[in-house]
């Protein structure tokens, strides 16, 4: 989210800094600096895929209904149009997301490993995450499969789901991804369910701030209408597909409650899952769990008050609100209101 004057009212006081040590963090989680990917040997401490491991390839050239701004054509996928960025970040760089068809394996497994066949210019990026359905028809949250290193489930799924991020680099350039091959297996021992697991969703306070952007498009493909209802938070590892409610939060403000779905990533951060346990956390693990990074940069000066793009944070804002959201829940200003994170339960999305 940009530094807008009119999303940006209302912000909590400043207190000393508590966390001097942070610095900042990558975000580009696969920029591989204009060059091929290739087949080139494991690192010595890289996961080795079981003898009862399954591998596919998932078909780029077909486009689903939950794609984002990509185009495929001469064999690889790319992003279509520069000017397209999520709404709630605004960033000056072109964006496109795929969301690949659901695999459905043999029998359980709890680690995925991807092999990415793509040319990534310098300051552009591709992330691939994935996801898993268990047997009950629920879905983890999505995790990062990074080069060289396996994405861990928290528990046993029997179908898996790839997701390409694509951001164009600031003179346009764009990344070519030819091919994807996931490799999936289950570890010697169980999943490790999350610590802090509870029968019921975890709950915080945090900072609320108004998207608006009526027109603009989301990070799921969503183009925002007037008196929308959905909200955006600061990592992808919860953003539903378009038009679903797989991931969806409750938040309660001054006058009421509502319960809307996760369809836009911000704001400030991509990559900061505030309401996971803070050793699960995909960055700034070093927060405790329900402190959003935006909040301890504003507050006490984390990360040198900056979020993960070096941007000064100018606000604690942890969760943005669309129109709809934000005045029936009796907000009319930013402000504070408390968000239930409702598949934290388990760390499960509905079907």
């Amino acid at each position: 989210m940009l530094n807008r004057p009119t999303r940006h009212r209302g912000p909590a006081p400043r207190r000393g800094p508590r966390y001097p040590h942070a610095l900042g963090t990558t975000v580009c989680l696969l920029a591989l600096g204009g060059t091929a990917l290739a087949a080139a040997p494991a690192p010595a401490d890289a996961v080795t895929p079981s003898p009862a491991s399954e591998t596919w390839r998932p078909d780029l050239s077909r486009p689903g209904a939950d794609d984002v701004n990509v185009a495929y054509g001469a064999g690889a996928l790319r992003v279509r149009d520069a000017s397209v960025t999520p709404a709630s970040l605004a960033r000056d760089r072109g964006y496109a997301s795929a969301v690949l068809e659901a695999h459905h394996l043999d029998r359980p497994v709890n680690r995925i490993t991807a092999d990415l066949d793509a040319t990534v210019p310098a300051a552009a990026s591709v992330e691939v995450d994935v996801r898993g359905r268990a047997a009950d028809g629920t879905w983890t949250e999505w995790r990062q499969a990074a080069a060289g290193a396996a994405a861990e489930l928290p528990r046993d799924v029997v179908d898996v789901q790839a997701r390409l991020t694509l951001w164009n680099a600031e003179d346009g350039a764009t990344a070519v991804v030819r091919a994807l091959t996931l490799t999936a297996d289950d570890t010697a021992d169980p999943p490790v369910e999350p610590t802090e697991k509870a029968a019921s969703p975890f709950s915080v306070r945090v900072y609320a701030t108004r998207e608006g952007l009526v027109g603009h498009t989301t990070a799921n493909g969503h183009v925002i209408r007037e008196n929308d209802h959905f909200v955006a938070l600061p990592s992808r590892r919860a953003l539903s597909p378009q038009g679903s409610d797989q991931y969806s939060v409750q938040v309660c403000g001054p006058a009421r409650c509502e319960t809307a779905p996760v369809w836009d990533v911000g704001p400030w951060n991509t990559h900061d899952d505030h309401w996971n346990p803070s050793a699960q956390r995909e960055q700034w693990k070093d927060l405790p769990r329900g402190l959003p990074e935006a909040q301890a940069a504003y507050e006490d000066d984390y990360n040198g008050g900056r979020d993960e793009f070096g941007r000064q944070v100018a606000n604690p804002a942890g969760i943005d609100l669309a129109d709809g959201t934000f005045y029936d829940v009796g907000l009319f200003d930013n402000g504070w209101v408390t968000v239930t994170y409702l598949w934290t339960g388990g760390d499960t999305a509905q079907p």
